[in-house]
């Protein structure tokens, strides 16, 4: 946009209020003012933008945050341009010690007239609602862990201790915590409560996993959620939280990209002819890290392709399987060579899940290409 023709209007926007900043092209103040976060009042303010922009190009932006993508949805339905911005890439000056919703505003402006914001990739409606259920399941699955983990830490105060297996949780533990009973009342209540909390979250995650298989099952996740599962340690949930999270893979034009993109690139501090390399970033999605990393672990073993993978691979294309075959003989390998060198296996782990990026890289640019 040329920017003495373009009207920059900056938006710090929480729950409640919306500070809304705009300079025009004639490069006179920002005009300032404050609005209700409600569907009135932005409708409103999309009508006072586009008036104010009459004969001149309007951009908006705000950052993301918790308010999600509903008002940046709302503004380009009116008409009005809207970015929005990653948070953690604005541009920060050393000494600011103030922060206001009139800062911050103003700063998006001057910001998005000089170029120097990242434009976060939103998800479509329809994306973001098959993401919040992929979530909604690792949510899920952490609940359960935390009443799982009420339940032993009680027993471990009561002196009760499972000594008749190696593994805690599978039916004969269950069977066991079943037939206890404490002698004190208010105790047997306590524990019923805790066994209560944990069998409804546990129901909770397998209604969760079940309406995941069932959208995995159907266009257009089931072709390339088939193609991820022929990935040794990639199954269904896995393989919807890549694609659900990495929603228009397209725009990652390397497996380097897509690397940093989830924060598995090492920190690098280079000054002075010195050089030193750091712990990864940690930077981009979590999420997506994550599952790579627990998928990493399953290449510590020898190559190998057991019942399970062998039928996630029935009815996969063929290139897809010689993909991921290559990956694990790649990976396995690494991971025997870092590891018998001394690394630490956590590291030799995160190692592990960079180089697996580049493999589902591949994988999921050879789809584009075989369906183009």
């Amino acid at each position: 946009m040329n920017e003495t023709t373009t009207v920059y209007v900056g938006l710090d926007v929480d729950a409640k209020f919306i500070f809304v900043a705009m300079q025009k092209p004639d490069g006179s103040k920002p005009i300032e003012w404050r609005i209700a976060h409600e569907t009135r009042a932005i409708k409103k303010l999309a009508k006072r933008l586009l008036k104010a922009s009459d004969g001149c190009g309007l951009h908006v932006c705000y950052e993301a945050g918790p308010t999600g993508y509903a008002l940046q949805r709302m503004l380009q339905e009116a008409g009005v341009l809207c970015d929005v911005i990653a948070p953690s890439l604005i541009p920060k000056k050393p000494g600011e010690r103030v922060k206001t919703d009139r800062r911050d505003a103003i700063k998006l402006v001057e910001y998005l007239k000089t170029g120097h914001l990242t434009v976060v990739h939103p998800p479509t409606e329809a994306d973001e609602s098959v993401r919040d259920l992929v979530r909604a399941r690792e949510a899920g699955v952490e609940d359960r862990t935390r009443c799982r983990h009420r339940v032993g830490k009680f027993l471990l105060r009561q002196g009760v201790r499972w000594t008749i297996g190696r593994r805690a949780w599978t039916q004969v533990h269950r069977t066991w915590l079943h037939g206890l009973s404490f002698e004190q009342p208010e105790s047997q209540l306590v524990f019923d409560s805790y066994m209560l909390a944990l069998a409804q979250t546990e129901d909770r995650v397998e209604d969760l996993e079940a309406a995941l298989e069932s959208v995995a099952a159907t266009d257009p996740y089931r072709e390339p959620v088939g193609w991820l599962c022929c990935f040794r340690g990639i199954k269904t949930v896995t393989a919807m939280t890549i694609i659900t999270e990495l929603h228009g893979f397209e725009r990652f034009h390397s497996p380097t990209q897509l690397m940093s993109y989830l924060g598995l690139t090492p920190s690098e501090s280079t000054t002075g002819g010195r050089q030193h390399q750091g712990s990864i970033t940690k930077a981009g999605n979590a999420h997506v890290r994550r599952v790579l990393v627990e998928s990493a672990w399953h290449y510590r073993h020898k190559p190998i392709t057991g019942r399970a993978l062998r039928k996630r691979r029935e009815g996969q294309p063929g290139w897809a399987v010689a993909i991921a075959d290559k990956a694990q003989r790649r990976l396995c390998k690494r991971f025997a060579h870092l590891a018998g060198r001394g690394k630490e296996l956590n590291k030799v782990t995160v190692a592990v899940g960079r180089e697996l990026v580049g493999f589902i890289w591949v994988m999921l640019s050879h789809s584009k290409a075989e369906t183009a």
